[in-house]
Order: C-alpha cells, then sequence, then structure tokens
C-alpha cells in the first residue's frame, strides 16, 4: 500500500508539472573524494549519498518524475584540484557540493556570479548561515559554530569550565581553523583557558609532538576538529599515552566508526557531536537495499552501512532532494534552474512528520531554513563510543543562538566589505 500510495503521489507530481515526460536529468554533481589522506572518511559519505539518489532513481524515477545525474568529480580532498572539479562542472550543474572547507571558501565569491548554490551539509563558513549576506550558500542543517557551541554546553552540564583548559586539537587547515572565534569567545565569556595545537598535513599520522605537549599541558579536556587519517592518528596517540578517552570529544567529522575499531574497547568513553545518527532498522534503508544493493549497484558494504558517516551521507543527500523537491513545487517545473534551487534550499521544512514519510525518523533533528537562515541550526545529539559502536548519550542539544547569531552577522559583514562590490539581499527579511 505504501508503495502504490509514492508511484500514485509521483504521478500526480508528474501530472501537475507537466514537464516530466520531457525532462532530461538534474544533474547534481558531487565533488568527491576517494583518494587522498583522507578519502577513509571520505568513502563512506560518498556511498551513502551516492546510494541515496540511486534508490531514488530506481524506486521513483528521480525526484518529480526527472533522474538525478550525481556525477563524481573526484578532488581528493585538494583545494586546486576542488576547484578545478567546480569551473568543470558548473555549466550544467544545479548545485555545487564542494566537500572541504578549503575548497569552499575558494568557491564561495564566485558564488554571486556564477549563481549556483553551494551546498555544504554542516561544514565550510559557519557566517554562510547568514542569507542576506551569502544568498547562495548553506550549510545545513548545523554548521562549525553551532559544533563548538554544543560541545562546551555539553561540558558545562559537567561542571563549570571556570579555570578550566581545553586542549584545541586542529587540523592546521582552513576546516581546523574554523571555529576558532567562537571558541575564543566563549573561552574569554567562560573563563577556560584555550589552547590551539594544530597538526599539519603531514603530521596526521604520527602526532607524537602534539600529544607530547598535550601531556605537558594536562588539559581538563581535548576538543578535537580532525579528520582523515588524523582521527585515527590521534584516537590511537590518546590510547598509547593514556589520555582518559571520557575527556575526549570530537567535531562530527571525528565521530568516524572505522578510526575507533582500530581501538576497539580502548577508545570506550570518546565522544563526538554529530547531527545526525544511524537508525539501522529506518525503512529508508530497507528501500536502499531492495533497489541499489540487491541490485548491485551500490559501492558499500555491509559494515559501512551501519556506521554514522554512511548514514550522514544518506541524510545529506535528502536534504538535497528536499531542496529540489521544494523548488519543483514552487515552479511547477520538474527540471529547475540553479535559481530555483536556491528558493527550494532556503524553504526546507524538514519536521519530524516529514522525516516519518521519508523513513528517516530520528536519523536527523527537525530543522527549518529561511531566506535569512542558511542553516537550519537542527542541534544535535553527543554521540559515545561504547567499545563497539556509538550511542547517543545526550538528548537532543542546541547551539546558543544568542552568541553565534551576533558574530555570525559581524563576520559575514566584514567578508561583504573585503569582498566588495558584494551582492547583499534587500528584500529578505532579516527575521524570517
Amino acid at each position: 500500500m505504501k508503495h502504490f500510495t509514492r508511484l500514485a503521489a509521483a504521478a500526480v507530481v508528474g501530472a501537475v508539472m507537466g514537464t516530466a515526460a520531457v525532462a532530461q536529468e538534474l544533474y547534481a554533481p558531487n565533488l568527491s573524494y576517494r583518494t587522498g589522506p583522507f578519502a577513509a572518511t571520505g568513502i563512506p559519505l560518498m556511498n551513502g549519498q551516492r546510494d541515496y539518489m540511486l534508490m531514488l532513481n530506481a524506486r521513483d524515477g528521480g525526484i518529480g518524475g526527472v533522474p538525478v545525474n550525481f556525477e563524481e568529480c573526484e578532488t581528493g580532498y585538494s583545494t586546486e584540484k576542488g576547484v578545478e572539479c567546480y569551473e568543470k562542472t558548473k555549466g550544467r550543474a544545479i548545485v555545487t557540493q564542494p566537500w572541504s572547507t578549503g575548497i569552499t571558501l575558494q568557491v564561495l565569491p564566485k558564488t554571486n556570479v556564477d549563481e549556483i548554490p553551494i551546498l555544504a551539509p554542516g561544514y565550510g563558513f559557519s557566517p554562510m548561515a547568514d542569507g542576506k549576506v551569502f544568498q547562495w550558500a548553506f550549510n545545513t542543517p548545523a554548521s562549525y559554530w553551532d559544533a563548538a557551541s554544543m560541545i562546551v554546553q555539553y561540558l558545562e552540564a559537567e561542571g563549570s569550565l571556570e579555570g578550566k583548559k581545553i586542549a584545541f586539537l586542529h587540523l592546521d587547515h582552513p576546516y581546523g581553523k574554523e571555529p576558532l572565534p567562537l571558541l575564543e569567545k566563549l573561552s574569554a565569556d567562560k573563563g577556560f583557558e584555550m589552547v590551539p595545537i594544530p597538526v599539519g598535513l603531514k603530521e596526521m599520522q604520527n602526532q607524537s609532538a602534539q600529544w607530547l605537549q598535550i601531556r605537558r599541558e594536562r588539559p581538563d579536556y581535548v576538543v578535537m576538529w580532525g579528520w582523515g587519517a588524523m582521527n585515527a592518528g590521534a584516537i590511537t596517540e590518546a590510547v598509547k599515552t593514556k589520555f582518559p578517552m571520557e575527556n575526549f570529544i570530537g567535531v562530527w567529522w571525528a565521530g568516524h566508526d572505522a578510526d575507533l575499531k582500530i581501538v576497539g574497547a580502548d577508545g570506550a568513553g570518546y565522544k563526538s557531536i554529530s547531527w545526525s545518527y544511524p537508525v539501522l532498522d529506518a525503512p529508508v534503508l530497507a528501500d536502499i537495499k531492495q533497489h541499489v544493493v540487491d541490485a548491485g549497484d551500490s559501492m558499500s558494504n555491509p559494515e559501512e552501512m551501519e556506521g554514522v558517516f554512511y548514514n550522514r551521507g544518506l541524510v545529506i543527500s535528502m536534504i538535497l532532494a528536499e531542496g529540489i523537491k521544494a523548488a519543483q513545487e514552487h515552479t511547477g517545473n520538474a527540471e529547475i534552474t540553479a535559481a530555483d534551487l536556491r528558493w527550494g534550499l532556503e524553504n526546507l521544512n524538514i519536521t519530524e512528520e516529514r522525516l516519518a514519510e521519508l523513513g528517516m525518523t530520528g536519523m536527523v533533528p527537525p530543522f527549518q531554513t529561511t531566506c535569512a537562515n542558511h542553516t537550519g541550526h537542527s542541534g544535535g545529539w553527543m554521540l559515545e563510543w561504547d567499545g563497539e559502536k556509538f550511542v547517543k548519550v545526550s538528548d537532543l542539544l542546541m547551539a546558543d543562538a544568542e552568541v553565534i547569531q551576533p558574530l555570525e552577522a559581524e563576520k559575514a559583514a566584514e567578508y561583504a566589505e573585503a569582498n566588495a562590490p558584494w551582492a547583499v539581499s534587500e528584500t529578505c527579511d532579516a527575521e524570517s
């Protein structure tokens, strides 16, 4: 019955739009990185994204009756190659998915000219939340400043941070430096000392110098903004040096199952903030098995498909698909333009009811975007490694908007001034 209802609904959408019969494809390229030093974390994310779109194509004929072309352009996480991929794909693309804060920052100045929305779920430049200034950029459903705020909130629940010391172990890359403005403000406001400890790209697998510094500093907590091989290197080093794992917390890109499986039970207590969660009996996973895995079209495997990152990839493609769907319904056209998709992405309304319809209840918190709010600020959960898997150890945490929003506005204005002339929306209501 559910299958009939889904097909009937798709037929109605196609009939209303009228263009589905002659529609060609929705070109939504992904700037992937299945190679290079970050491949271990990139592959499960790319596989999840890809499987969700393949499932929509096989089950529903695409979105609104139009197949999705989810072509990948390999960057190896290189900013230079990422910009090349952007230039190569932008002629037909309705979206750019940069998959690196460095690539995002390089593409961002082009957005007002090229008018192609950037979709950077949970990454990129945090002030992109300000839709009045960044009309073409989206970091739904939560920003890096949201992550830093939620981590500090979680630590505060353990006791006052006044006089405490937090080591900030981070990749020495635009991604790793992104939360610094908010962490510096929170450090001043809450009275804790923050000790930045950068990890160079060539040091990711050998962090003995960084962990020697951590031993000398004797911090109360280590907060990690790691990625790829850096995460496994840090977790292994923490176990070796007997750092208390319950005081070690990572951002959502430092919560990869495979990295913790290297140390197994010795990693128990390690935590990671997350805006997504794998719900292994979710109906969407059954549909993916039926339409993609059983058809032999998936690049994933059963172990990976149980992990946080694969399932986050599903959520990321769902966000894009819902933006496309909203744009189709708004315009009445099945084949939408990049400008149409911008409207769709700033009118997302991912409610509990909608998540249930998508078969994704519990996989991401509900969130809503607007013309002025391009992030949605969904909140997230603290996950903890129990020795075998990540489990939720908190209720939904929400970032402190009173602290973050003024900083977003300030840094967005600085960006616009530094990149003048910069088009700012005059019609977007700041309260919307």
